[in-house]
């Protein structure tokens, strides 16, 4: 997204009615920032192996469950910010049952998984030790995948209305503002 998306589109040209209005830029323009912020979304964040361990085992110790549960709670419980895939969760419970830390029973042809009293005591240890790992993929992610993707989509949508209904003063106006909040964005950065 280049300066065309703000500097043609908004080049003081006026409304909808004015010659040559470039609505096509625009809605071009506001197509690429949301379909950005989609593919940024929409790729689930790689976690390390201990955080897959960690999970397994914390939801272990609150009760048996089998592969596909466990994966769908790391969903549910990180807001669906972090859905570990079987290729992960599989080994690793193959891993903990090696290791003495956890035991499968099968039954309706689904293999159930439970922690062996070792496998409580290393729960609890890793428990009290840190956050649940869903927790921190969710505050790790939640403003980069939800807040802010949300907020300049919403933000290029008005951009868009005031360009397509505004006159040639409140498009003046709009740019103002938007080149304000640019700034202000990148200050941000240089701070950190």
């Amino acid at each position: 997204m280049s300066g065309s998306f703000l500097g043609d589109a908004f080049g003081g040209r006026g409304g909808n009615n004015a010659p040559g209005w470039p609505m096509s830029n625009i809605l071009e323009g506001l197509e690429q920032l949301r379909s950005q912020f989609e593919q940024k979304t929409s790729s689930s964040p790689r976690m390390n192996k201990g955080d897959v361990r960690s999970a397994v085992l914390s939801l272990l110790l609150e009760q048996p469950m089998h592969g596909y549960q466990i994966i769908r709670e790391i969903e549910d419980r990180s807001g669906g910010s972090w859905k570990p895939s079987p290729g992960s969760v599989y080994p690793t419970l193959q891993l903990l049952t090696d290791e003495g830390l956890v035991q499968s029973e099968e039954s309706n042809g689904r293999k159930t998984y439970s922690l062996t009293p070792e496998g409580r005591a290393a729960a609890g240890d890793e428990t009290t030790e840190r956050t649940a790992p869903w927790e921190s993929a969710t505050s790790r992610d939640s403003g980069r995948m939800t807040a802010l993707p949300k907020a300049g989509v919403e933000l290029a949508q008005a951009a868009a209305q005031v360009a397509r209904t505004g006159d040639k003063e409140q498009v003046a106006q709009a740019v103002e503002i938007l080149d304000e909040a640019r700034r202000k964005l990148y200050s941000i950065l240089a701070q950190g």
